[in-house]
């Protein structure tokens, strides 16, 4: 295996190969043994800048890359829109050469509208990290969900990994299908069919409507919450409706005739896709997600920043 990504940037999972994610898990190994001993920080990336670049609101993404920014020892700095000259009318270049000019060397960004981070990548000079983009990708989330399904069942191959809820407005939901896929995994998704893509049909996933069928179905059931603040329009008639047909409860897993992992990439809507029972239960991995995040994020910038694996 190389020990070295194939890419510049993390701007999706799009454009990574099986061995670039393969390396990123295997790296992220590593650094769970360090944020789970006595002394928690490494010096791999002393002297490195990186700016936390933040246009949308987000405390779990946003306090994950702190975190394992400060594990790896680098100088770490906090940028939020709604507080800067963004909110004045400066443009999105502007703002980042004007970081970049303190001679930053890594920026994590997420914005609200897809492709910003491409854009951003092909106009200024530093690494590039994608934290979200709009309802297009959101690559550390897929690999450390990637990583906390490795962890729990010891391979991702030839699992099956049902993704329930919001696919439509989802930028979880694209980057793990896409990071699924390539590690082997058979995907499906499950929701109202009014937030269903008529594209996934097309990226070989299973779509289901029928949330008990869909559970019977996979090894694993990642829950997404309903993003109100990405619709335009309602698309069904209730939350009361929503829980109904789609909420994840004992009385759902009990009927199953196995045992299925669950994860939710958070913010959890407790009540609504999930009940505290299941979130809370012995089923749920949903905490290791959040300690996975952190080992994760660390391997992609170590690895971005031009260190090779040892």
């Amino acid at each position: 295996m190389s020990k070295m990504l194939r890419v510049k940037h993390l701007l999706g999972i799009k454009d990574l190969h099986r061995e670039d994610i393969d390396l990123i898990l295997q790296t992220a190994d590593t650094f769970l043994d360090v944020i789970n001993r006595p002394i928690k920080k490494v010096p791999s990336l002393r002297d490195t800048t990186i700016v936390n670049l933040f246009f949308e609101n987000s405390t779990r993404t946003r306090l994950s890359f702190e975190l394992a920014e400060k594990r790896l020892s680098a100088d770490v700095l906090n940028f939020t829109a709604s507080s800067s000259s963004v909110s004045k009318g400066e443009t999105l270049v502007d703002t980042v050469n004007n970081i970049l000019a303190m001679k930053v060397d890594m920026v994590v960004m997420r914005h609200p509208q897809a492709g910003a981070a491409k854009f951003l990548s092909e106009r200024v000079d530093s690494v590039i990290i994608n934290a979200g983009d709009g309802a297009h990708e959101h690559p550390t989330q897929a690999l450390l969900d990637a990583f906390s399904i490795k962890r729990k069942l010891g391979t991702i191959e030839g699992k099956r990994v049902m993704i329930v809820g919001d696919i439509l407005h989802s930028r979880v939901a694209l980057s793990n299908i896409f990071c699924l896929q390539k590690l082997g995994a058979e995907v499906g998704v499950c929701g109202p069919p009014t937030l269903i893509p008529r594209y996934l049909n097309e990226l070989g996933v299973y779509v289901e409507t029928n949330l008990q069928k869909a559970l019977q179905w996979c090894d694993v059931v990642n829950m997404l919450r309903i993003q109100l603040e990405r619709q335009d329009i309602q698309y069904f008639p209730s939350n009361r409706e929503y829980t109904k047909h789609y909420q994840l409860n004992d009385n759902r897993l009990n009927a199953l005739d196995k045992k299925i992992v669950v994860m939710h990439p958070g913010p959890i809507n407790r009540g609504i896709e999930i009940t505290s029972d299941v979130a809370d239960g012995p089923h749920s991995v949903i905490l290791d997600q959040v300690e996975s995040g952190v080992a994760v994020r660390m391997a992609v910038l170590y690895l971005l920043a031009g260190r090779s694996a040892d």
